[in-house]
């Protein structure tokens, strides 16, 4: 039963990572092949906007219909969304393109929504908490690599209908395997009950969010989940560029960046589940942060380098496989602590809740990401990785303290071991 869980769970997410994969890695790259600015390619971040307001439709997820319905829909709702992508001309059709990827992240947003219901009631007890939030970050990693490291690197031999025909195949296939899921099958006569007093709840928000932030630990996740991968994910959107400027082609990044760091962010989050089964969360957050500040100081000092030569590609790949690496690593202990908080909330509002954390998280992101390369045209790769390498260090700091002040004990008391 619990390998059906995971099994169920981790092609849901990995499905949720394609759209993410498509435009982290694949878009960038051609918009700067193209000869768009930084600033140009740091504002399609917007396109992940569905993202950031998916908390406003997730009481309508959490009260109305089924999960299945839900989760069939969205994802049939991609296939669709695929097949008419691979009509379009991305030479000439810029804008086509754009609300194309925006109505895959409108999709898997929802989607996101229910995949998350579905896996806060399915998992119990720390022991598959940590393997489902290992499968669920895996997952969705390896969709990202799948789209965007992948397709990238056959893209200028398959072209761009052919990778959209063949996601909407994937797409489809796996909307007929959640149809038929027997983990689901739970899930109707709740749904039913949910449905009937769903309207009522959905009509008066102010009482959703009060029960939100009234759940014990909530305030403290909030803050923690906005600010905790501010530097690091300016780093990571910016030094692949910085490459692409001074010492790789398109071609070599999409080998590098989008298929082995992601391999070892994978790893990361593999590795954390084991941990979280041996050792403390909060003795584990403290020195992997300590460890990411380090790596930012590393990678900052290569910016110094504008040559090309073999040693700065072998120190650049180094530095971005253990920057992916630790980052995999706090993702599956933030996603950990956001799920041990959200399980204390009440079971109708427990995909909101959720729902509402990791909105938090996606925002947090989202918005230093779109900032990043502005500020990196305005004062320079070497400045802004001093900003970033600053942030990094505050988020190491925030979490000591925290370590210290018991907050992340107390998330985790009452969880079964």
């Amino acid at each position: 039963m619990m390998n059906d869980k995971l099994v169920f769970l981790g092609l849901l997410y990995f499905i949720q990572g394609i759209p993410y994969g498509l435009q982290s890695s694949l878009l960038p790259v051609y918009l700067r092949g193209a000869g768009h600015s930084l600033t140009r390619i740091s504002l399609t971040k917007i396109l992940y906007f569905p993202w950031v307001l998916k908390v406003l439709w997730a009481p309508l997820v959490d009260r109305t219909g089924t999960k299945r319905y839900w989760l069939v829909g969205t994802v049939a709702g991609l296939a669709l969304t695929c097949l008419v992508s691979a009509t379009i001309s991305p030479d000439v059709q810029y804008m086509v393109v754009a609300g194309s990827l925006l109505a895959m992240n409108l999709l898997a947003s929802v989607q996101d929504i229910a995949a998350d219901g579905v896996a806060v009631r399915l998992l119990r007890g720390q022991g598959e908490l940590g393997l489902g939030n290992t499968v669920q970050v895996v997952g969705y990693k390896a969709g990202s690599v799948f789209a965007g490291g992948g397709l990238l690197a056959v893209i200028d031999v398959a072209g761009w209908g052919w990778m959209f025909t063949l996601l909407a195949c994937v797409y489809g296939g796996v909307a007929l395997f959640v149809w038929g899921a027997p983990v689901l099958d739970g899930e109707s006569a709740r749904g039913q009950g949910e449905g009937r007093r769903g309207p009522k709840d959905v009509m008066q928000p102010w009482k959703v969010w009060r029960k939100l932030l009234s759940v014990p630990g909530t305030p403290w996740t909030m803050f923690y989940v906005l600010t905790y991968k501010l530097g690091e994910q300016g780093a990571i959107t910016m030094f692949p560029l910085f490459l692409l400027d001074h010492h790789m082609t398109a071609r070599e990044l999409g080998v590098w960046n989008g298929m082995v760091a992601m391999a070892f962010s994978i790893c990361g989050s593999s590795i954390g589940g084991f941990l979280l089964s041996q050792y403390s969360i909060g003795l584990l957050m403290r020195r992997v942060f300590m460890m990411r500040t380090i790596g930012m100081i590393f990678q900052s000092s290569l910016l110094v380098v504008l040559e090309p030569s073999p040693l700065m590609k072998g120190m650049a790949v180094l530095s971005m496989s253990l920057q992916h690496f630790i980052a995999g690593l706090i993702t599956t202990l933030t996603f950990t602590t956001m799920m041990n908080c959200t399980q204390r909330a009440e079971e109708s509002i427990q995909a909101t809740h959720y729902s509402f954390l990791a909105t938090l998280e996606v925002l947090g992101k989202l918005s230093f990401s779109a900032l990043a390369g502005g500020m990196v045209d305005t004062v320079g790769f070497p400045i802004a990785f001093i900003l970033f390498l600053f942030l990094t260090s505050s988020s190491a700091l925030h979490v000591w303290r925290a370590t210290e002040t018991g907050v992340l004990k107390e998330q985790l008391k009452g969880q079964p071991l």
